[in-house]
């Protein structure tokens, strides 16, 4: 029968039975045994499907928050001010980036590529100063303005960031409307992020 106040040697009794049962065993100069194959095979499908979320989540957050390169689509393009059109004149084509920049006399247009009927992509036809689908038929202006056809709006825009010599800068709107230029500044820098697409507005 235990007693209520045990004494020092059976506190000392119980310290050494709580001891690891590793340590025990080197203390009796004892091998431990290694483990056994079913323990094995749940250390491998632990670390198995640990490894498996661990891909699983890194490849969820790359895909909710994206990134991109410069000069890669999705990402800002830089566009040198070298290659800026004059207005009015054709808009110049980006293929890797796939949008045209139109320097209309309201400013500045990135304009997507892509007709926004079926996706189809719309060529520049000089002899008529236009867009024209090659698939159905739709037709565009220069600044992306919707003529006719099957397509149910204009042509879509990306986000244009101007940056000037003196470190300010001139960005598209939500409405995406051109970005006015100022003739009296001059731009060092012009990014096409497209990453950033606005709807273009709707036939009327």
């Amino acid at each position: 029968m235990a007693t209520a106040n045990p004494s020092k040697g059976e506190l000392a009794e119980r310290t050494s039975i709580a001891k690891p049962t590793q340590e025990i065993a080197k203390s009796a100069g004892l091998t431990v045994d290694a483990p056994t194959r079913r323990e094995f095979l749940y250390y491998i499908w632990g670390a198995s499907i640990a490894l498996l979320l661990g891909q699983f989540g890194a490849g969820l957050v790359w895909f909710i928050f994206p990134r991109f390169k410069e000069g890669e689509f999705g990402g800002e393009f830089p566009f040198s001010p070298v290659d800026l059109p004059v207005v009015g004149d054709v808009p110049y084509s980006v293929a890797a980036g796939r949008f045209h920049v139109s320097n209309t006399p309201n400013g500045l247009l990135a304009l997507y590529g892509v007709c926004t009927h079926l996706g189809c992509l719309p060529k520049w036809v000089p002899t008529n100063t236009r867009f024209e689908c090659p698939c159905h038929g739709s037709k565009f202006q220069g600044d992306g303005s919707y003529i006719e056809g099957p397509a149910p709006r204009a042509l879509d825009r990306f986000v244009v960031t101007v940056t000037y010599a003196d470190g300010s800068t001139a960005e598209t709107d939500a409405s995406g409307g051109p970005v006015p230029l100022d003739p009296t500044k001059a731009i060092t820098r012009i990014g096409v992020n497209t990453g950033k697409k606005v709807l273009g507005p709707g036939n009327t």
